[in-house]
């Protein structure tokens, strides 16, 4: 996926590395997934995939437990996932995945965002185009041999490959994401991580001034609760 691929690894794990509230985010992913496929991770492949993800972000097992517990209790929150997309300043394609208990809320903040800095909120496929939704799975390389692995994980929807400091980067459409979870658990390989990420298909060079401005607007909406993940085109 060349310098897409770089541009979005490297600012992905910036970002989570920054997160104070990366804990809450898994935790309403846990309560997602177990009102949606109940509380056993044997027979709910989206809460098992969660669990992956938050211990790979080393969230404690009682904190696990106890969202999954609460997600079982009839007065929990209901969640819904929403994306929103505009442009930011300069012509920057902005999109914004959240899920949240209050969608009035959350697109009032979220075009405030934009307003502030001088971006627009705009309609749903206004900038989505422009990015291609993958599945993205994570995991130590141990002994795999990189040629041998692409070969089988082919037939499961596999479209790239990439080593990075001791870690497989494992890549398939939206789509093919059970068929390459169930394959690389039939391995027996430990996912560390696997989630959906959006590449942008081209990157839009700025000034150090004008990724300033950017990079305050996605500060700006990574502060709020509601949102998850924020992806731009910016270089």
């Amino acid at each position: 996926m060349g310098r897409a691929f770089e541009f979005r690894k490297e600012r992905k794990f910036k970002r989570w590395a920054k997160m104070s509230k990366v804990f809450t985010k898994l935790g309403k992913e846990i309560v997602m997934a177990v009102k949606a496929g109940g509380p056993d991770p044997d027979s709910n492949a989206k809460l098992r995939t969660v669990i992956q993800n938050a211990k790979g972000a080393q969230m404690p097992k009682d904190r696990i437990e106890a969202a999954i517990k609460r997600a079982t209790n009839k007065d929990e929150k209901d969640y819904e996932e929403v994306v929103y997309e505009g442009y930011g300043p300069h012509g920057i394609a902005v999109i914004v995945e959240t899920s949240t208990d209050n969608t009035n809320r959350t697109v009032a903040n979220v075009r405030s965002y934009f307003t502030k800095y001088g971006g627009s909120l705009g309609t749903s496929g206004s900038v989505s185009f422009m990015f291609d939704h993958k599945a993205v799975f994570r995991f130590a390389k141990d002994d795999w041999d990189m040629e041998e692995l692409e070969l089988e994980l082919i037939d499961y929807g596999l479209t790239d490959i990439d080593e990075n400091e001791g870690e497989i980067f494992v890549y398939t459409e939206f789509g093919d994401f059970g068929a390459m979870q169930k394959a690389l658990e039939e391995k027996g390989i430990e996912i560390i991580s696997a989630d959906f990420q959006r590449f942008p298909t081209t990157l839009v060079e700025l000034t150090e001034e004008q990724e300033e401005i950017i990079n305050k607007l996605i500060d700006k909406l990574e502060e709020d609760d509601d949102v998850n993940n924020v992806y731009t085109n910016m270089a």
